[in-house]
C-alpha cells in the first residue's frame, strides 16, 4: 500500500491591524480581485475575505457584530469563567466547613 505524502500545514501567522486595513483597502478599491491580492501577498483567500467582511460590518455596511462588540463579548466570557470558578471554590469551601462542624 502506498502512502500519500501529507502536505505540511501552513504556519499560523499574525498580522497587524494596519496591514489588514491596507489589504482590505486594496481589495475594496476594485482594481484587483481578492484572489489577486492574496497571490501578491501570499495570503489565504479565506482570511482576506473574512477581513473584508469584518471591515464592512465595522463600517456599518453590513449587519453583524463589530470588532468592538466581539472584544466586549470575549472579555465578558473571560470574566464569567473567572466568577464561575470563584463560585465553585466557595461551594467547595462551604461544603468542607459544613462537614467539619458536624
Amino acid at each position: 500500500m502506498e502512502t500519500v505524502a501529507k502536505k505540511k500545514p501552513r504556519p499560523r501567522r499574525s498580522f497587524t491591524p494596519e496591514f489588514k486595513a491596507d489589504i482590505v483597502e486594496r481589495c475594496v478599491a476594485g482594481d484587483r480581485t481578492i484572489a489577486q491580492v492574496c497571490r501578491d501577498f501570499n495570503l489565504t483567500e479565506t482570511a482576506v475575505r473574512r477581513w473584508v467582511e469584518q471591515a464592512k460590518i465595522d463600517s456599518g455596511d453590513r449587519a453583524g457584530l463589530t470588532s468592538a462588540e466581539r472584544e466586549e463579548i470575549r472579555e465578558l466570557r473571560q470574566e464569567n469563567r473567572r466568577l464561575q470558578a470563584d463560585v465553585d471554590l466557595l461551594k467547595r469551601a462551604m461544603s468542607f466547613f459544613a462537614k467539619e462542624t458536624r
